[in-house]
């Protein structure tokens, strides 16, 4: 069944705009057909279109049904974003798909970019939410400096993840089961000596994703991958 993304469905029986026009135009979905919504804050609806017109569809709700993250625990992956947007789209989907709670881009002394624009990554957020089969829209945050960035309160588990060659445990053998988790990743530059340093003055962990050399991305996505492969065990 199609799914729509519709966060304002319990104040209007109407689908966005955007929404509507990919039911009605592109899906060719007529009056009477049954579709499935989220409101991206845990709910499915089942409903049945009602009304159609050339930018309108409207909708009868017929149940509400809440659904639960299959993940007990928090993840929050920040990182920062690589210079080509590809690849930081590429991460927003991938990640939203295996299940993240929160996501927020890092202004580091070596990012290669400094500007992310939130709608763009946005829409790929709702559209992997649907693909997933998920009813909850995960946090993204506006892009902020790493040094602001650590000094905020986390309750859970906190890392940083770098190549210097310093002692450091695999993230794997560092996180403890059940726990929330936020995970710092660094730019292709990785994250300057001196970030790394502050970012354990305020409590981070430095942790390894293992013995290859991994791309901003991959090691992102590695990073929250592995906290669910963790919590999967009995």
């Amino acid at each position: 069944m199609h799914i729509f993304y519709t966060p304002d469905i319990l104040q209007s029986n109407e689908l966005p705009q955007e929404e509507a026009q990919h039911c009605t135009r592109v899906l060719r979905l007529k009056e009477s057909d049954k579709i499935r919504l989220t409101d991206g804050q845990g709910h499915f609806f089942e409903a049945e279109i009602t009304a159609i017109s050339s930018k309108h569809c409207h909708v009868q709700l017929l149940e509400k049904i809440k659904q639960d993250l299959p993940w007990k625990n928090q993840i929050h992956i920040a990182m920062a974003p690589t210079k080509n947007m590809d690849r930081n789209e590429w991460f927003a989907e991938k990640v939203t798909e295996i299940g993240v709670n929160q996501i927020t881009f890092l202004n580091c002394r070596y990012s290669e970019r400094k500007e992310i624009k939130s709608e763009r990554i946005e829409k790929i957020l709702i559209a992997a939410i649907k693909q997933s089969q998920k009813a909850t829209l995960p946090e993204l945050h506006s892009m902020v400096d790493l040094k602001h960035f650590v000094s905020q309160d986390f309750a859970g588990q906190k890392f940083i993840a770098h190549c210097y060659d310093k002692e450091k445990m695999l993230l794997s053998h560092a996180y403890k089961k059940g726990e929330n988790a936020i995970i710092l990743i660094g730019p292709e530059g990785d994250f300057s000596e001196e970030e790394v340093a502050l970012a354990i003055k305020h409590g981070f962990q430095p942790v390894s994703l293992g013995e290859s050399r991994l791309r901003t991305e991959t090691a992102a996505l590695t990073a929250c991958q592995t906290i669910h492969i963790i919590n999967s065990h009995p």
